[in-house]
Parts: C-alpha cells; structure tokens; sequence
C-alpha cells in the first residue's frame, strides 16, 4: 500500500476515476462512473479497486442527498427499497457463487434491450409517462440491490423501472440518490463480514475523498439547468453507453 500511494500512476487514474464517478453520482448518468473501477484497475486489483471505491461512494452519497434535498418521489421509495435491500441480501448470500463478470454481462444486455425498446417506441409513447407498478418496482429495485452489491452496477436495473416514469429530472435524482444512498449505506455491513475493508484500502480511499464532493456537486450544478427534453436523451444514451460497457467488460473476462 506504500508504494501504491507513493506511486504517481495510482494518482494517474485513480484522481480522474474519482471525478467521473462524483459527476455520475451528482446526476450525470451511470455510464461516466462505470469507468471508475476499470480505470483504477489498471493499477490494482479490480477487488481492491472496488474496496476503496465505496468508502468514497458514502462521500458522495452524502453530498448529492445535500446538493438534492427536498426532491423526491416518495411512492417510488417505498415500492423500490425493500427490493433494494432484498437485493442486497441475495448479494451477501450468493456471493462466493456469482462472479461480478457474469453480473456485469447480464446488466449490460438488459441496458441495451431496454434503451432498444425506447428506440423502437413511437415518440408519443416515448413522451408518455408510466404509472407505478408495485410488482415492477420490487423486481426491479431487487436486481439493482443484487448487482450493486455485486458488480457496483446497480444503475441500469433502477433505470428501467425509474425512466419510464418520466419523473421531473430533479425529482428523478433525489430519488435515485436517496436509493442509493441507503443501499450503499447497508452493503458496508456485508462487505466488512466478508473482508473488503482493510486499513491499507480505507488510506487510500481517505487520500482521494476530498474530490469526492467537489465532483458531485460539479454533477448536480449541470443537471439541475437541464430541461427534461435534454435530460431524458441524455440518460437514455447514458444507459446504452453504461450497457456496452458492461457488456464489454464480462464478455472480455468470461471469453
């Protein structure tokens, strides 16, 4: 861990790897943070990168529930986190069972289906908001719980049940914040059982945690100016982007 931190390549990807996952985590879309680990990859293990990875997480949890206070949906809260936190236990419980790369390749091919099928819609039906589904919301909200724990790739489960909605953007991420934020909150119980944590990754995630909310904030400043006529392209195209990646990395490390 020394010479980790003494190392300049480890600043090299791991002060940008912190940015794009702040400004994802202020409301800029998944795709940006799910560049994060395999960046910091490059230079350590992926486990490892993770480990140090959801301390900062927290951080930035706790700036966008600051920088999106007082947006939520609070229907969609209460359907969505039980499943959440379900999720979160299947995680736990499957965990020496599951690879993150099959997880990972299974979420980036639901992300590309769901942003076909949005494609394929008509523009009227594109422009339709969808009511709630409570049966919708708890599978939903239980894969995202599921490949959070797993692979940190709980955006693309959420975003299929949460975009259709077509929530205003702000109350679209303080919703999505506040889900997150809980379901990062409780995965730090099950990542200390199963040895994640050790004082060598939390130094090296207390070195990079004061970017953590500049670049959340950065994120939330952008998003809050823009129209939900920008804003829902934009996260559509963020969701197929989060999904090729995924896809991608599972292919490259299953074949």
């Amino acid at each position: 861990m020394h010479d980790l931190l003494l190392n300049p390549w480890f600043y090299a990807v791991a002060v940008p790897a912190t940015i794009l996952i702040g400004m994802s985590k202020g409301g800029l879309g998944g795709a940006m943070g799910q560049v994060g680990v395999p960046l910091m990859a490059l230079v350590m293990p992926p486990v490892q990168a993770a480990a140090i990875m959801l301390p900062i997480l927290i951080i930035m949890d706790v700036a966008s529930l600051w920088s999106w206070r007082g947006y939520r949906d609070t229907k969609a809260l209460k359907l969505m986190l039980p499943g959440g936190l379900l999720g979160v236990g299947i995680g736990w419980l499957t965990a020496s069972v599951v690879t993150d790369d099959m997880v990972k390749l299974i979420v980036g091919a639901v992300a590309i289906i769901f942003f076909a099928r949005y494609m394929l819609a008509s523009a009227a039906k594109r422009a339709a908001a969808q009511p709630h589904n409570a049966a919708a919301a708890t599978f939903w909200s239980t894969i995202a719980g599921f490949t959070s724990f797993v692979a940190h790739a709980g955006g693309p489960p959420y975003q299929v049940y949460a975009l259709p909605l077509r929530q205003d953007p702000k109350i679209y991420n303080g919703t999505s914040v506040i889900f997150f934020a809980v379901i990062n909150a409780v995965k730090v119980i099950p990542y200390f059982a199963l040895g994640q944590f050790d004082a060598e990754n939390l130094k090296a995630a207390a070195v990079l945690m004061p970017i953590a909310p500049l670049a959340t904030f950065a994120g939330a400043w952008v998003v809050k100016r823009m129209r939900p006529e920008v804003f829902y392209p934009f996260m559509y195209v963020m969701i197929l982007l989060m999904g090729l990646k995924l896809s991608y990395d599972g292919l490259v490390a299953l074949f």
